[in-house]
């Protein structure tokens, strides 16, 4: 079997993932501490949260007979997204969930292949796993007071991945203790102040969750803070130190075009023109009505006059939220220039 891992690994990193390592696959260490989370109503709209909640204590709720989880990390880079709207890094490229399935399931086969009998389920995201409680349990870092899970010498900038097997595969040593120290930038820095305590995210604030998972209007209080994230953020993350001198290249594609989106011209796409530029990506997530909803309120905070044109007619011509957003971003303009 160890033979088997070293292999698996390998094979793993010539796939893209920087990151490997085994947990054994028991309950999952922070299932009480994600259950008081949800309970505390944190998780806001994401009801399939709850919907899924008892699934998450063991994985064997994915995998009938799972032995040993392979979690994995592939890193997507630090680099800025330098248009007038900001799309945080890991989502300036393909659609992430299929990129790692591809891949996850590539890993799949081969390891079916190798141990004949055995069974394999690949993990992106979207499965009723804490990936992190395991994650650290194989090794590949602690999970710091922005709760993103941090390695000490490649940051936090990756993706999580897993694969479940029936093997029982050989277990690395768990990553023990924190590294965050007394440092608190990462709460001090949101915009929003989504962090109700360190290691604890209040997702109804996050900025993540209100331009991504949030469908309707966001709170008036929060819309200033956005400033100009468009989809996503990536600021607590961003200041950590951790972050600074995060090494190894990038194994996930970047679009430079994801990363320069004008507010204004998305405005002006039709849902056919929507879907034609965002299906294959992960703006898709949040549908045109989210997106351009976001488009608005950046305008809002950062548009000028000539931002005005477009917002009026989607204040006059779409529905809400978009109509609603934009109505909200001409009165900010308007009153910006009125007191210029």
């Amino acid at each position: 079997m160890g033979a088997l891992v070293t292999q698996l690994k390998a094979r793993a990193a010539e796939l893209g993932f920087a990151l490997s390592g085994v947990a054994p696959a028991t309950a999952a260490d922070g299932f009480a501490h994600f259950a008081a989370w949800l309970d505390r109503g944190f998780a806001g709209e994401m009801g399939y949260l709850h919907k899924h909640r008892a699934e998450r204590r063991h994985p064997d709720s994915i995998l009938d007979g799972v032995r040993s989880v392979l979690m994995l990390g592939m890193e997507y880079g630090a680099a800025e997204s330098p248009g007038p709207a900001r799309v945080a890094k890991y989502a300036a490229g393909p659609d992430y969930h299929r990129y790692l399935w591809d891949r996850l399931n590539d890993l799949a086969a081969w390891l079916v292949a190798a141990a004949p009998g055995s069974a394999a389920e690949a993990v992106a995201d979207t499965a009723p796993l804490l990936e992190r409680d395991f994650a650290r349990r194989a090794g590949l870092g602690w999970v710091g007071k922005n709760t993103m899970l941090i390695h000490p010498r490649r940051g936090s900038f990756f993706f999580l991945g897993a694969l479940l097997t029936t093997l029982d595969l050989p277990a690395d040593a768990p990553f023990t203790g924190s590294h965050c120290g007394t440092c608190t930038a990462c709460l001090t820095a949101c915009p929003t102040g989504a962090f109700a305590a360190p290691h604890v995210l209040d997702a109804t604030k996050c900025i993540s969750y209100l331009t991504i998972e949030l469908r309707g209007a966001v709170p008036l209080d929060l819309r200033e803070p956005l400033g100009n994230w468009l989809y996503g953020c990536d600021v607590c993350q961003d200041v950590c130190p951790w972050n600074r001198k995060a090494a190894g290249p990038a194994a996930f594609p970047h679009d430079p075009e994801l990363a320069r989106l004008d507010p204004v011209e998305l405005l002006g796409l039709d849902e056919a023109a929507f879907r034609e530029r965002f299906k294959r990506t992960s703006l898709w997530r949040n549908r045109r009505p989210g997106l351009l909803r976001n488009a608005a309120l950046v305008l809002g905070n950062t548009g000028d006059e000539r931002a005005l044109p477009a917002l009026e007619r989607a204040a006059a011509t779409e529905a809400d939220p978009i109509r609603e957003a934009a109505a909200w971003a001409v009165g900010r303009i308007r009153q910006r220039v009125s007191n210029s």
